[in-house]
């Protein structure tokens, strides 16, 4: 790498750089720019040391396939701990450890850690430097394929220089825990393969990762710091940090109204953040925000305002394509990151679900020879992709000026094959809230019986870095600073039919659950009572383009007394586990709905 000249004025965080490059025992130290140049230098670099392939420029410009040990290919939440003074503030739902044996161990690991590597410090904002809405940390790393995610997923390096002074910043630690011997050959994916921790102290906000060099382990702006640490800091301020996508319906007059939505993982969150209106809906505009973190903050106008705070997208690739989502497939045409793909024989990338059939003679994602007869996935199934927002047809360019969009609508939804129907409206906030507090989907695809069920509170069951009972209860509490609290939505695309095929033909077609959503936010939809909310009548569904009886939308709507009945029972017991933090207000609305579902003439 070039030398940088790069200094950091901050003096706490200087002497902390320090104190680690003395502990951690680097080669050399670099701060990074952010510069579009010192961003191809670090790929040319990973090309020569054959931690990056670069892709047929022809096919893919700009773009490289990197390719994980197979011990580091996902987030890890068994390894992934909440430390503060009291286990109970940590909660029944996070692995809690003690700050201060934890910091002691980790010293140990760190020490001598990133021998024969560079150390990277890299300056970052999750927000626009310089708004009312950004968060600043500094993480340094000695992995180059980080440094590389984080230009495009975060503002990082000389924008963010002048505001280390002016705010609070985020101390994030991160090696791959590997270091390397004089003469040592290095592997093309360093990592530890027996020592991971990825760690959120709650005394300090600082961020702590040893042994992954993957994802959401090791980008400490993402997960560990837009979430979990956000998290913390939102309930002390009074705000929200959300596992949310953010998106605008602008109709044919113009007028936009934004919604924020949250899905567990594989309910087809990204697609919907970047959902082209179906036939039939000519005018209408889907424009998207962010699709995976929101930061939301009461404003003066007591309404709701968001952000997302991220600038790139580390996206699934599997099931990925022009179908399901066509904007995402017109980003990664160029200047993308791909992890754990397959290799076509011509130089370009390929997963599961791209195309219908898979090309001939690929390289699969640990290197070795493919054909359909393999009997193996050519990609991994958390095989993923990064790229700047930037790259997205559909981003809205309100983004880009680094304010606040208002919030009309939640949307929670799993994928949940009987019981819950295609979409109803909660009553009022505190039933919202509680709808979101019970989301789940199925552990596996049920065809005839209903699957176990996955809870995944607001999804946000592995990003909350506190107590979720008192996470329920700032959500609850939240109404009380609002003049117009938003409407809250429950969906569910993946209803089945007594065979098991799926009702709902879901992907653009969400469309119109979207349109009748912002229709109710507006007060220009109908709907109609029933023990889980309002829900909307085939006639307040605009069909128009899609032939759609009648009889098969009313199976989306079929609501079993007997299997809801069930289910609230379930919600119960769940909920209970949150003692004694769980706001008993969550199990009285628990007894209402019972009450609602057994006396109810609207179910089944």
């Amino acid at each position: 790498m070039t030398h940088t000249n790069l200094l950091i004025a901050n003096e706490t965080l200087s002497a902390w750089i320090n104190e680690i490059r003395e502990l951690c025992q680097p080669s050399g130290i670099y701060v990074c720019n952010g510069s579009d140049e010192e961003y191809r230098e670090l790929c040319d670099q990973m090309v020569s040391s054959g931690m990056m392939i670069r892709l047929n420029p022809e096919l893919r410009p700009n773009s490289f396939l990197c390719r994980s040990d197979p011990t580091d290919v996902a987030r890890l939440e068994h390894r992934t701990f909440i430390c503060c003074e009291r286990e109970e503030d940590a909660g029944p739902t996070n692995n809690w450890a003690d700050p201060s044996k934890m910091r002691a161990e980790l010293k140990e690991l760190f020490r001598g850690a990133m021998r024969g590597r560079t150390l990277y410090v890299i300056p970052f904002s999750m927000g626009q430097p310089g708004s009312a809405y950004a968060m600043y940390g500094v993480q340094l790393t000695d992995s180059p394929y980080v440094v590389a995610n984080m230009k495009l997923m975060a503002h990082i390096g000389e924008p963010v220089l002048p505001y280390l002074d002016q705010a609070q910043v985020v101390r994030c630690l991160h090696s791959v825990g590997k270091p390397l011997q004089p003469g040592e050959t290095d592997s093309t994916w360093p990592c530890n393969a027996d020592k991971k921790y990825i760690v959120n102290f709650q005394d300090d906000h600082s961020i702590v990762s040893f042994g992954s060099g993957y994802g959401g382990n090791a980008l400490l702006g993402k997960k560990c710091l837009a979430l979990r640490t956000a998290s913390t800091i939102a309930r002390t301020e009074g705000w929200l940090a959300e596992h949310m996508l953010i998106l605008g319906v602008e109709s044919p007059n113009g007028d936009t109204t934004y919604v924020a939505g949250a899905f567990p993982s594989a309910c087809g969150k990204t697609n919907f953040a970047m959902l082209v209106p179906p036939e039939g809906f000519d005018g209408w505009k889907v424009k998207t925000v962010g699709d995976d973190i929101a930061w939301i903050r009461p404003g003066d106008d007591g309404r709701l305002w968001a952000v997302n705070p991220e600038i790139g997208f580390f996206g699934v690739a599997p099931g990925t394509n022009a179908k399901t989502n066509p904007n995402m497939m017109a980003a990664v045409k160029s200047d993308t990151i791909f992890t754990n793909c397959a290799l076509t024989a011509d130089g370009d990338i390929w997963w599961e679900g791209l195309t219908d059939v898979a090309p001939n003679n690929l390289i699969d994602w640990q290197g070795n020879p493919w054909t359909s007869d393999s009997g193996r996935l050519a990609a991994h199934p958390n095989a993923r992709f990064t790229v700047t927002a930037a790259n997205c047809p559909s981003m809205d360019p309100a983004r880009d000026d680094g304010q606040a969009v208002p919030i009309s609508a939640f949307i929670f939804g799993g994928r949940l094959s009987h019981t819950f129907p295609l979409v109803y409206e909660a009553r009022n906030w505190e039933e919202g809230v509680y709808w979101a507090a019970t989301l789940g989907s199925e552990a596996t695809a049920a065809a005839e019986n209903q699957a176990a069920i996955r809870n995944d509170p607001f999804a946000m069951l592995p990003f909350c870095g506190y107590n979720m009972g008192d996470y329920f209860t700032h959500w609850l509490s939240l109404a009380g600073r609002l003049s117009e609290t938003p409407g809250i939505f429950r969906v569910n695309w993946f209803r089945k039919d007594e065979v098991g095929r799926f009702v709902w033909p879901g992907f653009s077609q969400n469309m119109r659950v979207l349109r009748w959503i912002v229709g109710r936010v507006k007060n220009e939809a109908g709907g109609r009572e029933t023990p889980l909310g309002v829900m909307p009548s085939y006639s307040d569904i605009d069909w128009n383009g899609l032939p759609f009886s009648e009889e098969k939308f009313a199976v989306l709507g079929r609501i079993d007394g007997e299997k809801l009945s069930r289910e609230l029972v379930s919600h119960q017991a769940y909920l209970s586990t949150f003692q004694p933090r769980l706001p008993e207000r969550l199990l009285q609305i628990g007894d209402i709905l019972q009450r609602s579902a057994q006396t109810s003439e609207l179910v089944d």
